[in-house]
């Protein structure tokens, strides 16, 4: 199905975006194994990509208070920056897309809006984007939050809207919202727990965004 034009682009990062997984696993791991535990693999870790930390350590520590929890969040973040995103890379025909298709644009993300920021600058993205936001302190996908922020940025409505992302918490994130809701294929969601969405439109490439 081709995909009509829209006003306004919200697009997650990690999975749609930027191939991060192996920053982000590695960054996991290393908080893991400090707390015992390095029979993690890196397959389970991708399905948390873009799901709080906290959905992933708690269950894994269930003797850890939130105070404990909370600390492991804190530990991940000071690693993940510290790892530079050497590993991190556009997805193939990202930038060719972001600058083929017209609207506005901005991101609905999990990662901080300054951890965002710095990754778009460093990847060369920034530049494509009307505005930038990260999750700052409200509730993480899946609740609706990140889009209801981006689109009041932006002085836009849900109807305008499409949010491209690859997890069912993005799907379930833009149902709330009530944006249209572009699923991509090529990220790290589970494709049958995001077809129970029921996405509006699929994407294996960037470039379908622009109808390629």
């Amino acid at each position: 199905m081709s995909i009509p034009a829209f006003p306004v682009y919200l697009f997650d990062v990690d999975g749609t975006l930027l191939d991060s997984a192996p920053d982000i696993c590695g960054a996991m791991q290393e908080v893991l194994k400090a707390h015992g535990r390095a029979d993690v693999s890196d397959a389970f870790l991708r399905t948390y990509i873009g799901r709080h930390l906290i959905d992933l350590y708690a269950p894994l520590f269930p003797r850890y208070s939130s105070e404990q929890i909370d600390g492991m969040v804190v530990e991940y973040r000071a690693i993940y920056a510290a790892r530079g995103h050497t590993m991190t890379k556009p997805y193939p025909g990202v930038a060719e897309a972001l600058s083929a298709l017209g609207g506005r644009k901005s991101t609905a993300t999990t990662k901080g809006t300054p951890t965002t920021r710095l990754v778009l600058e460093k990847f060369g993205l920034i530049s494509h984007f009307d505005h930038v936001q990260g999750t700052d302190g409200f509730p993480a996908k899946p609740a609706p939050d990140v889009i209801l922020r981006s689109l009041e940025a932006l002085n836009a409505s849900p109807e305008e809207c499409l949010l491209v992302g690859d997890s069912a918490a993005d799907m379930e994130a833009a149902r709330a919202a009530g944006v249209k809701l572009c699923a991509v294929r090529y990220g790290y969601g589970n494709l049958e727990e995001m077809a129970r969405f029921e996405p509006d439109y699929w994407i294996d490439h960037p470039s379908q965004l622009n109808g390629g």
